[in-house]
């Protein structure tokens, strides 16, 4: 890499001075020495390695804080559990619960000799087997009770792993920092007071409780299971009735519409399907298969319309297939014009982005339960859902094609006098046609 000229470099330590706020004339050296040749460089950092994930998040790296905070709290679980935790705890329960079987079969012994009874034999074989795997049990306790320094030993050599990497790692990152923040200035920089107390407030009790948590797992009752309360759920639980209830008198008629209308639409599509010679629709399918991907893809839908046929299953792959054909219908119908609206209004789209990000996260039998509730069971429902889970793609690929139209393009109809219609029916829905045929 060329030698960086004088007042360059004059200007650059100004600006690295500027940026860490603190121990400048190391940064100057650190980043320096890191920007002598491309990618990373060795530096070690002797206050990130000390401080750990506080440093980062003192200096507003906080994606690096949290992952080194929750390698930190994995190290600090294992030096608690070697100082607090009873080691010996699971195997001294079982032979508490070894004992207690003994003594019942101690107690049937004492009880089969008075009386004679033909199984004693067995009963002092089980009491000896039983003795066995006490004496094994508390063995195992002691043993498990003696590792303690081993868990001490592994964790102290996991956090000084993780403290050495966190000092090789910190000027690197706090470069990339100075970098982004030399472009926008509204980058976190500098050593933040408010910024370090955030970073203990979180730290201290991730680190505390979860080593608290696995050493003595009965110290702290609340830490056990998450507060709750069953007459809470119970309240919750009549609320989302009631609300169901009232949602479902109010909207009666609405839902019967909607009800109607997708049996109708399922009916015809379903006519069509269903009660036309078969080898007419095979040969339309096949038609359009090849009409829109070619032979190849003609030729297996021709195959898998043979198979289906063979083995019996051609009404219900055409049932089934009508009613994806509605759902697809009616998210086409509603999801063009909703993303049509959302792409040239940005903040409409911000605020549809997470709600299609939920419906197509969500598995669509998720939605039943509230359709089903609402138009009840059947066909409908299952159209509903699909269509709950198919819009989204519709959407956003409408979006995204009219977002791909070029500006220049748009603004040379506009120049022309374009109306608003016919900007989008003449311009931007030709020019994104490609882009919106995989919604």
């Amino acid at each position: 890499m060329a030698e960086i000229r004088p007042d360059t470099a004059e200007r650059l330590n100004a600006l690295v001075k500027e940026f860490v706020g603190r121990s400048e004339d190391y940064y100057c050296r650190a980043f320096a020495s890191m920007m002598e040749a491309p990618g990373y460089r060795f530096t070690f950092n002797k206050a990130a390695a000390l401080l750990g994930p506080i440093w980062f998040g003192a200096r507003g790296l906080w994606s690096w804080f949290l992952g080194f905070l929750l390698l930190e709290t994995l190290a600090f679980i294992q030096i608690g559990r070697g100082l607090f935790g009873d080691l010996g705890r699971e195997f001294r329960e079982r032979a508490d619960r070894i004992a207690e079987t003994l003594e019942l079969r101690q107690q049937q012994i004492a009880k089969a000799e008075e009386s004679g009874a033909a199984t004693l034999d067995a009963l002092k074989r089980a009491a000896a087997s039983l003795e066995g795997a006490l004496a094994d049990a508390e063995a195992a306790a002691a043993a498990a009770d003696s590792t303690g320094m081993v868990y001490i030993l592994s964790g102290l050599a996991i956090l000084a792993a993780f403290k050495l990497l966190q000092g090789a790692l910190a000027n690197w990152t706090l470069e990339g920092q100075f970098a982004r923040w030399r472009s926008d200035r509204q980058v976190a920089h500098g050593w933040s007071t408010e910024r370090l107390a955030v970073a203990l407030g979180l730290a201290v009790p991730v680190i505390g409780l979860s080593a608290i948590k696995f050493a003595q797992p009965d110290a702290i009752e609340l830490l056990k299971t998450f507060p709750t309360n069953r007459n809470w759920r119970l309240d919750v639980g009549d609320g989302v009735q009631a609300a169901f209830d009232w949602t479902k008198t109010a909207g009666r008629g609405f839902f019967d519409g909607l009800t109607l209308g997708m049996r109708t639409l399922l009916d015809w599509i379903e006519v069509l399907l269903v009660d036309t010679p078969w080898p007419v629709v095979a040969t339309v399918v096949i038609m359009l298969a090849y009409l829109s991907a070619g032979a190849r893809v003609a030729i297996f839908t021709g195959a898998a319309l043979a198979y289906l046929g063979l083995l019996g299953f051609w009404e219900k792959a055409m049932t089934t297939v009508a009613l994806l054909g509605a759902a697809a219908l009616i998210s086409i119908t509603l999801g063009i014009p909703l993303g049509i609206y959302c792409a040239r209004r940005p903040r409409a789209f911000a605020i549809v982005r997470p709600i299609l990000d939920f419906m197509q996260s969500m598995p669509s039998f998720v939605y039943l339960i509230p359709v089903v509730a609402f138009i009840g069971s059947g066909k409908p429902a299952g159209v509903v859902a699909t269509m709950i889970f198919g819009s989204p793609p519709v959407i956003r690929f409408t979006v995204l094609g009219l977002q791909q139209v070029p500006e220049a393009v748009r603004e040379a109809a506009l120049a022309f006098g374009a109306t608003p219609r016919y900007l989008l029916w003449k311009v931007d829905l030709p020019s994104q046609r490609r882009p919106s045929w995989p919604g």
